[in-house]
């Protein structure tokens, strides 16, 4: 069993994980600065609840693509997968570290999707999907045979 695909696959969504974790943190402090809005609107939930939500949709980015990417020729679901998920643990996480914040369960559905459907929210799976479709066109250079870019002292010039 050739192992090279997998560990090909690990690597580039490891590097787009982080993309993608700097890309949310990016976009959400920028546009918090512009609109002079909260990320977390909710003073009662926490400081915990949106890095959680965060690292649990970046979580998911990797998990996805970590797994799609073992067969690059199939773009559309490592981008539409992405997207999706990194969004579902966004939601998810942000609702439980909610109820868990609050001791209010009923709430904590309500907070979840009110964050998702907020500029913060939607900002995630759309940076999810800009970084999986530039994991798999990495990912399918790497398949094709695509040899990594060498420093100018690595090179074998002859001239």
């Amino acid at each position: 069993m050739d192992d090279e695909p997998r560990r090909s696959a690990w690597v580039v969504a490891g590097f787009a994980a982080a993309l993608d974790l700097a890309g949310v943190v990016c976009a959400w402090g920028f546009v918090s600065l512009l609109t002079d809005a909260e990320v977390i609107a909710a003073p009662d939930a926490g400081r915990l609840v949106g890095p959680a939500a965060v690292g649990a949709s970046v979580g998911a980015v990797l998990l996805t693509l970590a797994h799609t990417l073992r067969r690059p020729e199939r773009q559309w679901p490592s981008v539409v997968f992405s997207a999706l998920w990194s969004w579902v643990a966004l939601v998810a996480v942000a609702a439980v570290g909610y109820a868990l914040a609050t001791g209010t369960i009923l709430a904590a559905p309500l907070f979840g999707v009110g964050l998702g459907v907020g500029w913060f929210g939607l900002l995630v799976p759309a940076l999810a999907a800009v970084v999986a479709s530039f994991a798999v066109l990495v990912a399918r250079g790497r398949s094709s045979g695509m040899e990594r870019p060498r420093w100018p002292w690595e090179r074998d010039d002859d001239g």
